[in-house]
């Protein structure tokens, strides 16, 4: 339904533009109607920026996403607002989605405004009453109310609600959870799941892994803009391939268990290059795991550095890898389950 294919997106840094930052590198993957695909990474790993991209609110640098066969950068004027008919989003932040001088329902004004104007007002309450209802809130509880006076979850339902009175074949769900309690939570991933049986396909990104597992039938790792793992969601956690996935799957805690990182560096083995990079981002009792050195320089280099000196380390190190990294190739290593080699 929605495809990318070798996706990238390039900013300009630098005070006049003359350096460039790849946030996403060469990114395929396919949303399939009736599914979540989970996107999951670190911050700033490019994930909010695919999303931004889908959405076409940012540009694309190379590479191409189309919807049904159609190229979305392509489309213009009557095009794009029947691209956003079927392609809606939903962000981290509900409260930044609203004005606060109008009321909530403002929001579905502007969809009756810009897409059913045809449509009468007693015809329209009605249909705003039942997308409110499939989400799970009485329409006298919400409408006609101003944002302070709703909850982070109510305004992230009334959202969910908005996209849903247009003919929404895909939706981006960008962190929706992140700044709700924990049984909210409960009640948008099992609308997501009621969404997804009524052949809605959703990109789920998240950071959590646990969250990720529980709702998606496919699991997309996105490391520095690069698509390291992919494939069935049991498949990427039951037998992950990629190093970076592993140490996602061993840092989420577990629950009644007391946490004992199994740092896999010795402080002793680390240059002073690699001691500012460890000490910008881990504690010495929480190294990185994928971090490894073997020569021969003391810990006096990590105890030496300053906390600025190893945040710049850590910062030229990341900045340098998403420039000058190799794209590795994905190989397929069982039916699938695709995995950067």
């Amino acid at each position: 339904m929605l495809s990318l294919e070798n996706v990238t997106k390039v900013f300009k840094t630098g005070a006049f533009g003359g350096a460039s930052l790849p946030a996403v590198r060469r990114a395929s993957f396919d949303i399939l109607p009736g599914e979540v695909t989970a996107l999951i990474g670190e911050s700033g790993s490019g994930k909010s920026t695919l999303g931004r991209l889908i959405l076409r609110l940012t540009p694309v640098t190379s590479g191409k996403i189309t919807y049904e066969g159609t190229d979305v950068s392509a489309l213009k004027g009557k095009a794009l607002r029947e691209y956003y008919r079927h392609v809606q989003g939903v962000f981290q932040d509900p409260f930044s989605s609203y004005n606060p001088v109008f009321r909530a329902d403002r929001v579905f004004a502007t969809i009756k405004r810009s897409y059913f104007p045809e449509v009468s007002a007693a015809d329209w309450r009605g249909r705003v009453g039942n997308s409110l209802e499939s989400v799970g809130l009485n329409p006298v509880d919400v409408l006609d109310k101003f944002t302070h006076q709703l909850s982070g979850g109510q305004l992230q339902r009334i959202l969910i609600a908005r996209a849903l009175l247009l003919d929404i074949k895909i939706l981006v769900a960008d962190e929706i959870i992140s700044m709700l309690d924990a049984s909210t939570r409960v009640d948008v991933l099992n609308l997501l799941s009621n969404l997804k049986a009524r052949g809605l396909g959703v990109l789920f990104i998240t950071h959590d892994l646990s969250l990720g597992n529980y709702i998606s039938e496919r699991t997309i790792i996105l490391r520095r803009g690069i698509v390291v793992e992919m494939g069935a969601t049991e498949k990427v956690f039951d037998n992950p391939q990629h190093d970076y996935t592993k140490m996602l799957l061993t840092s989420v805690p577990q629950l009644h268990k007391k946490w004992e990182p199994d740092t896999g560096v010795d402080l002793d083995e680390t240059t002073e290059e690699d001691a500012k990079v460890l000490a910008g981002r881990y504690t010495k009792s929480e190294l990185h795991p994928l971090a490894r050195s073997h020569s021969r320089k003391g810990r006096r280099a990590q105890a030496a550095i300053t906390e600025r000196e190893a945040a710049e380390g850590l910062l030229r190190t990341d900045t340098y890898l998403r420039v000058h990294e190799e794209i590795p190739q994905l190989v397929e290593v069982e039916e699938d389950h695709l995995v950067a080699m």
